[in-house]
């Protein structure tokens, strides 16, 4: 995937993240973007570990596995915020 992949696949997923897990998060559609980035590398390294597979492009199995990685990502913000 290009970087403007990643751009748009950060941007769906970070806002799948905060729709599944509405509350107070932080940032504007940057944030939202480097937060579905990264939760789709901490969904891909956990997928890979438990043999579900990598985030690999746009389909379905990848949006959910990052989507997953965002969720856990705001989990572990809120947990340290509080």
């Amino acid at each position: 995937m290009g970087i403007l992949s990643w751009i748009v696949m950060g941007l769906i997923v970070g806002l799948l993240a905060k729709l599944i897990m509405p509350g107070k998060d932080p940032g504007g559609i940057f944030i939202t973007i480097l937060i579905g980035i990264a939760g789709a590398f901490v969904g891909g390294f956990i997928g890979s570990f438990l043999g579900l597979g990598p985030v690999t492009g746009f389909n379905i199995g990848s949006i959910l596995l990052a989507t997953c990685g965002a969720i856990l990502l705001l989990v572990l913000y809120r947990f340290m915020k509080r």
